[in-house]
């Protein structure tokens, strides 16, 4: 009877006929399932035709659990829902196998815990941006938010063709268009399709990732949410470019890389790069890994850059890459490694991953580590790229990445900066106008042109070393080469040899004792321990107070640094999907230029065995070897 009483006082004046009558006009919702599993939930979203008058929520046999709202001129539906386990973020964003994010609600409820979670004069009426990887069940979940947002009174959604947009042109996008944030859909550098990942995560204003405070108030919001606000609209046509307009609400489809390279051409001197990659004595390749840096690769570095079709390897994003694992390392992008160091290769080679924030730099049979190719671009972007033509404002590193950079800043008299993993941190750096130039050992670089990494800036801002450096080079002249570039920073800086050992899908419980039976070690450890032939200067369990905020951020990896400056890092990373990953990491300075040309896992073999032996790694997880050495 009480949805009798709710409809009566909102009836409409347009609509005649008899009160059965509008009861029999309430139609099932029968389009593409706002959900996965919709069709299969007990209680029936109803739809209101042709004219709009508001349910309220009963014990009613009609409508049950049902709430249907007018907002901005829509129909929102308030659809009940339960909290559902393991909703907390990690380092970046949610992430877990697709098939958990296709459980009823499952993506929904986190969706709107965020919702729920941000200060209303943060989306109501506002903007915000959507973007993904193109990665498997992007399309089914570009649909999904779109909805919700409507529902939570956004006014308006930018999304990529086909749902697709890079993490840094999302980043790029929020910032050039003054929008509120933005949705990312991506496990980054994790494998896709039906078996494997999926990940979502929120950029704020300034383009940055959401920072603790929101995402732990998130997570806190899906352990007590009990509806998902949903505005009654078709699923929108995300193959073509316009606007679509429900009520007060819109969804503008646009092309994903049109605002992201107007930036690259405003940071970099692309007449520049292109008289480096037209040359006929040079040549380049990249690798997009079948992932989102596809759709980037051809406009940039072919139609504007003037490099040919054929560098472009696996360049058409798929929605599980190629059956392929898109992360950028010697590893799982060992195709391009072969190339680079076969017979003949080319002279420079690069890839990016999945949602294109990382990337590898590869010369002609020589690596570049992470660690060092951030220091190399911020000792060499003043001259070669424009963006930075008055000098960087600062530099920073993650705490695992190698001391490279710290070298670079004190040679130059730069401020700088030593913070936890994760780009969020950099982002309050940036904000406040103390960093221009960072990166991470996981093969993540980047600028305060935008608040994320950004794979393809890394890849143009190594192009503009290189160009910069062979300009005056007349044909048949002997190039400078990613391998002199690199030689010749170590002669000035000195060299780091860093390797970092990855034990992916560790079981969580052998893990997290390793990294506690760690933490008690250190706890006992003062300086002048011995440990091996290394004397400890110091061991600790990292913690960083934000010069910017003064947040404070604890256990952010246990570490042991011994008098040579040499240093040990165990950590458990917070990007997969399933188990743990332990990431140790082994680092050693070395002046003397006549070992510089020594194999990093040569020179660095006492330092890892003394790492697995303190560490006890394979008693706790009972791995023999790592899945992947960078």
């Amino acid at each position: 009877m009480e949805s009798a009483i709710a409809l009566t006082r909102f009836y409409h004046p347009l609509l005649t006929g008899s009160y059965s009558h509008h009861l029999r006009s309430l139609s099932l919702f029968n389009s593409t399932p706002i959900f996965p599993k919709l069709s299969s939930v007990k209680y029936p979203f109803a739809t209101i035709s042709p004219a709009r008058f508001i349910v309220t929520a009963s014990s009613s046999p009609l409508s049950p659990s049902t709430t249907v709202a007018e907002s901005q001129g829509l129909e929102i539906k308030s659809v009940p829902t339960k909290p559902i386990e393991g909703q907390k973020t990690g380092t970046s964003g949610l992430r877990k196998k697709v098939k958990v994010f296709m459980q009823e609600n499952y993506l929904a409820n986190w969706i709107q815990a965020l919702f729920n979670s941000l200060p209303p004069e943060d989306f109501k009426n506002g903007l915000l941006v959507l973007g993904g990887d193109g990665r498997y069940f992007n399309k089914e979940a570009s649909q999904i938010i779109i909805k919700i947002a409507a529902g939570n009174g956004v006014g308006k959604i930018l999304v990529g063709k086909d749902g697709i947009m890079s993490t840094p042109a999302v980043s790029a996008v929020i910032r050039k268009r003054e929008a509120n944030g933005g949705f990312i859909m991506s496990a980054s550098h994790n494998p896709g399709g039906p078996d494997y990942d999926w990940g979502i995560k929120f950029n704020y204003s300034s383009g940055q990732p959401a920072p603790e405070s929101i995402t732990d108030k998130i997570y806190g919001n899906t352990l007590s949410i009990s509806e998902i606000k949903i505005a009654d609209i078709p699923d929108v046509d995300l193959s073509q470019l316009g606007v679509t307009k429900y009520g007060n609400f819109s969804v503008e489809v646009v092309d994903p890389v049109a605002d992201y390279l107007e930036l690259m051409e405003n940071v970099f001197d692309f007449s520049l790069i292109r008289s480096l990659i037209s040359r006929p004595d040079f040549r380049f390749t990249f690798d997009a890994m079948h992932a989102v840096t596809g759709a980037y690769a051809k406009p940039i570095f072919v139609d504007k850059l003037g490099a040919s079709l054929e560098s472009i390897a696996n360049g058409e994003p798929l929605e599980d890459f190629g059956h392929g694992h898109p992360d950028p390392n010697l590893t799982y992008a060992k195709d391009l490694v072969n190339i680079l160091y076969g017979e003949n290769g080319p002279d420079f080679g690069a890839a990016s991953d999945g949602d294109g924030d990382r990337n590898m730099i590869l010369g002609r049979r020589f690596f570049v580590t992470p660690s060092d190719s951030v220091a190399i671009i911020a000792a060499n972007a003043q001259d070669a790229i424009p963006y930075f033509q008055s000098g960087p404002k600062g530099l920073a590193r993650s705490m695992p990445t190698s001391g490279s950079l710290d070298r670079v800043a004190q040679k130059l008299n730069l401020p700088f900066y030593e913070v936890p993993t994760g780009w969020k941190f950099f982002s309050n750096l940036m904000d406040a106008g103390k960093l221009s130039i960072c990166g991470e050992e996981s093969f993540g670089t980047g600028s305060d042109h935008i608040r994320e990494k950004d794979g393809i800036w890394a890849v143009l801002a190594w192009l503009s070393i290189l160009a910069n450096r062979n300009k005056d080079k007349r044909s048949g002249e002997k190039l400078v080469s990613v391998a002199d570039v690199v030689t010749e920073h170590w002669a000035t800086y000195g060299r780091n040899f860093f390797s970092r050992y990855d034990y992916e899908e560790c079981e969580s419980e052998g893990a997290n004792k390793m990294i506690e039976y760690l933490r008690d070690l250190i706890s006992k450890s003062k300086a002048g321990d011995k440990f091996g032939s290394y004397v400890l200067d110091f061991a600790d369990d990292f913690t960083y107070t934000d010069p910017v905020d003064e947040s404070v951020a604890s256990k952010q990896g246990v570490r042991f640094v011994f008098s040579d400056g040499s240093r040990i890092i165990f950590r458990l990373s917070g990007t997969g999907s399933a188990g743990a990953t332990v990431r140790i990491y082994i680092e050693q300075f070395e002046l003397d230029v006549s070992k510089h040309d020594m194999d990093a896992q040569i020179g660095l073999k006492p330092l890892i065995d003394l790492a697995l032996s303190v560490s006890k790694l394979k008693d706790f997880t009972g791995r023999e070897k790592p899945t992947v050495i960078t």
